[in-house]
């Protein structure tokens, strides 16, 4: 395995993952219009990440899977919410929304730094295929920090400052 596979696979998984958990946020927070609908929507190009980077990581002999068809890692969150709740480990609720935001940034973040360094492995190898792929999946990585980071700075103040 070299580093553009080694690559593409961190940023298989990474997709995956972020899809995901923007997934369980979507429904743990359901009551947040806008977190609900726009985590959602995010999730999509997190899963059209995993379709692309499955299809092309067979031209470099990858066999990555793509997305599940079903969501289980939002079913397996919101079964784990459901039973700390049962016990009484309740968080406060925008506690909690303040916690995922921040996990989501960080797992975007971490995505974007795999399409940064695939992006420059592309360019050192003269490997048209990756650049493009880079270069259209990572604009979408960085809206995807920029709405976490913008949440976070819409709704610490007011949380943080009232506990």
């Amino acid at each position: 395995m070299n580093g553009i596979t080694l690559t593409l696979r961190l940023l298989h998984h990474g997709e995956q993952h972020l899809a995901g958990e923007l997934l369980a946020v979507a429904a743990r927070h359901r009551t947040e219009h806008e977190v609900h609908h726009v985590a959602k929507d995010l999730a999509g190009w997190s899963r059209e990440h995993v379709e692309r980077l499955a299809g092309t990581g067979r031209s470099y002999g990858l066999e990555l899977d793509p997305p599940p068809s079903k969501p289980s890692q939002a079913l397996l969150t919101m079964v784990r919410e459901r039973a700390a709740q049962a016990v009484g480990h309740r968080s406060e609720p925008g506690l909690l929304l303040l916690r995922d935001l921040r996990e989501l940034h960080l797992d975007a973040t971490g995505n974007s730094l795999h399409w940064e360094m695939l992006a420059q492995a592309a360019q050192a190898a003269k490997d048209t295929r990756l650049l493009e792929l880079a270069s259209s999946c990572h604009p979408r990585t960085l809206r995807q920090m920029r709405w976490t980071n913008t949440m976070i700075k819409n709704i610490s103040p007011q949380l943080l400052t009232s506990l």
